[in-house]
């Protein structure tokens, strides 16, 4: 046993212990969250805006601070772009991590020099946290890859700005920089197929044990791996064990992986987002990731069902149940107050608190009331694949209004690596699976509303040519699930 693992493993059982402590009191944790949030901003501009010098009590924050979205919180956002200092959250924030997809461009998210340390912690956390439960620290000796965006940063008003995964980039601890790749050089290049080619030029004769990135784009390496060397990942990297992920559900993706890796590797499921980092894996035996309640952030909960009515109830940590589609709210130690972030997700345990990503509030079909979310789609497909030689490498959803004839229903448009013989047969288990879990698509096709989904084959590439088309090829991007348009399935190239 080397040194560095005979380290971790005496790391990863104090942060274990540490992370038992507050996990065993959540309510109590949250509520001291809360009192430092409130006692810190409060002199900030938001602050005297929304009275936090007479808020001393959860009721009386959520009278009020209203629920707000990007949007709504944006007039104080630009004050902080302006260089203004305590608008959101004391002096200024040290990055803005900058991304796209609001109706006014941009978005700029700020991370202040109180929150900035929990998004590197999480992610060192929940690999101790492996270490821990399964012994296996041996990676720690060899080489790790982290495919993200690039680390150059620009310059705002005294403020960096960049995308998130390049901004935690230039946090990596010392003694992990000897084993990370790819190089600086290289994490640079903006081009996100020159820079995957660059990588496998780096990586393939390398002793990697650890890789890690959102699985649509990691598959992509693995594809450019294959065929520069002719064999499987898995017999490149001979001692890669573990994959580590976030962003995306990587059940779809999961038999494709373990066919190019030509084995089952272990995996850890990481909840990260510009806005803060919610939770992670913190077991291998247990369903869901353990919600981060001791992280600078504040978590309030709104039923999706009831979030779309003129005031809908608003949960704290110790009223939530399993199993409940939730939306996410926060407020931070980054300034954002009462936000939504736009993820839907459930509890699978209250004893500790673990959740799993169950969709986006914005990505959902309900065109015709039947409310279907992510967390449907992906296990109806895991399901029809299951026992099958059936592989997929990506997937959408959009409904089909008007048909040329017959009812309106769902189309699945999905790009097979290994298509099943018969689409038939697939489609209708894929139905069962849908039916069984969502009563209201059910009673829609019981009701003669919709006829039966419809699977479509997109053709090689087709969502990668997709997202190369809108600027948003690899990185942190990825493809929505579920859209109650057909805005993107009408650019897809289909196989027919």
């Amino acid at each position: 046993m080397s040194v560095k693992t005979f380290a971790a493993r005496l790391f990863a059982r104090y942060i274990v212990n540490k992370t038992q402590r507050w996990a065993n009191h959540p309510i109590e944790t949250q509520q001291q969250v809360f009192k430092d949030l409130i006692q810190q901003a409060k002199n900030t501009k938001f602050g005297i805006d929304h009275h936090f010098a007479e808020i001393h009590t959860y009721e009386d924050f959520s009278k009020h601070v209203p629920i707000r979205d990007y949007e709504a919180l944006k007039s104080y956002v630009d004050l902080v772009v302006k260089g203004e200092e305590d608008i959101l959250w004391p002096e200024k924030p040290l990055y803005f991590a900058k991304t796209s997809g609001t109706t006014s461009g941009a978005k700029y998210i700020p991370l202040t020099k109180e929150s900035m340390p929990f998004h590197i912690e999480a992610a060192r956390d929940a690999i101790l946290h492996y270490i821990h439960e399964t012994g296996k620290a041996d990676f720690v000796d060899g080489k790790m890859i982290f495919l993200q965006g690039s680390p150059m940063l620009e310059e705002k008003n005294g403020i960096k700005l960049g995308r998130l995964s390049g901004i935690v980039a230039h946090f990596v601890p010392k003694y992990l920089q000897k084993n990370r790749m790819p190089s600086w050089e290289t994490n640079c290049i903006e081009d996100w197929e020159t820079k995957v080619d660059a990588i496998v030029e780096e990586t393939y004769s390398e002793h990697m044990t650890v890789i890690s990135g959102i699985p649509s784009w990691v598959q992509m390496y693995f594809e450019k791996l294959q065929q520069k060397a002719g064999k499987s990942v898995g017999d490149i990297f001979k001692n890669f064990n573990l994959f580590i992920y976030g962003g995306v559900n990587y059940e779809p993706y999961r038999a494709k992986f373990e066919n190019l890796i030509g084995r089952k590797v272990d995996s850890i499921e990481l909840f990260p987002a510009s806005e803060g980092f919610f939770a992670y894996q913190d077991s291998q035996k247990e369903k869901g990731m353990l919600l981060l309640l001791n992280s600078g952030i504040f978590y309030e909960f709104i039923k999706s069902e009831e979030f779309f009515t003129e005031s809908p109830k608003r949960y704290t940590i110790g009223e939530v149940e399993i199993g409940v589609n939730y939306v996410l709210i926060i407020s931070t130690n980054a300034g954002l107050w009462g936000y939504n972030i736009g993820d839907t997700i459930q509890f699978t345990s209250t004893k500790p608190y673990r959740v799993i990503v169950s969709g986006r509030i914005k990505h959902y079909i309900s065109a015709f009331g039947e409310h279907v979310i992510g967390k449907e789609v992906e296990q109806a497909l895991q399901e029809a694949i299951l026992g099958t030689e059936i592989r997929i490498n990506e997937f959408t959803v959009a409904p089909q209004i008007t048909p040329t004839e017959g009812l309106p229903y769902h189309e699945w448009f999905i790009e097979f690596e290994n298509a099943p013989a018969d689409l038939n047969i697939f489609a209708e288990a894929i139905e069962a699976s849908m039916r069984k879990q969502n009563v209201y698509y059910d009673d829609l096709i019981v009701g003669k509303v919709l006829r039966r989904l419809v699977v479509t084959p997109v053709a090689k590439n087709g969502f990668q040519d997709y997202m190369k088309s809108i600027g948003k090829l690899g990185g942190q991007n990825k493809i929505p699930r579920l859209s109650n348009d057909r805005n993107i399935v009408n650019v897809l190239k289909t196989s027919h």
